[in-house]
């Protein structure tokens, strides 16, 4: 993907408001071996590109005065309830070393698998995006994540998806190196139990009793 940036001269609490209200977001550019570089974006079209799953995991190709450069997202400022992005990150990609990003994983098949169209299970996402390292050039859009095999009983760990070539999983320290990342849950059976059906019986004997 790629989007325009313009260069900004001004910084501070009172140049970034006023170029809100001009219709414009502040930003700031950092990484590599060039300074930090303040840009402001059209706040329209950032917001419909924020909208879009790969703005956030793909490396973009950002222009500023007539010159393109690879960014990664690094962090978007919301206002608490306008729909206002008040600054966004970026930070330059070098072809030569590893970016860490979080990367969506798009799971498909749950329907075509033995836990619910036998079992009737409930699948139940539990991540919906995994930490990775890997080379710029091997950075997946997404990860699929095949769940057709899935059983009743059993859950779907780190370690039983195949990762794209390049990518590796980072689990931060002191976590379980292998999480879940789906569970199956199977349905609810209600039993009923001696205890419930007595008192409909002694209902029904009463009942008699009064003819």
């Amino acid at each position: 993907m790629n989007f325009v940036a313009f260069e900004r001269a001004k910084q501070g609490t009172g140049a970034s408001r006023r170029l809100r209200n001009s219709g414009k977001t502040p930003g700031i550019v950092y990484g590599g071996a060039t300074e930090p570089q303040l840009i402001e974006i059209d706040h329209n079209a950032l917001w419909h590109a924020l909208k879009k799953e790969a703005f956030h995991s793909s490396v973009l190709d950002m222009e500023v005065a007539g010159a393109t450069s690879k960014v990664v997202l690094r962090d978007v400022q919301y206002h608490p309830y306008k729909q206002l992005v008040l600054h966004i990150d970026f930070q330059r990609v070098d072809d030569k070393t590893k970016l860490h990003l979080k990367v969506p994983l798009h799971y498909s098949g749950a329907e075509e698998s033995n836990a619910v169209k036998v079992d009737k299970c409930m699948v139940n996402p539990i991540v919906n995006e995994l930490d990775v390292t890997c080379m710029p050039s091997d950075l997946p859009e997404f990860i699929a994540v095949d769940l057709s095999k899935l059983e009743k009983g059993a859950s779907l760990h780190l370690k039983d998806i195949k990762l794209p070539k390049g990518v590796v999983a980072k689990v931060r320290g002191g976590q379980n190196n292998n999480p879940v990342l789906v569970s199956v849950v199977p349905p609810v059976v209600v039993v009923e139990t001696p205890a419930d059906a007595a008192p409909a019986a002694d209902a029904k004997g009463k009942g008699k009793g009064k003819k």
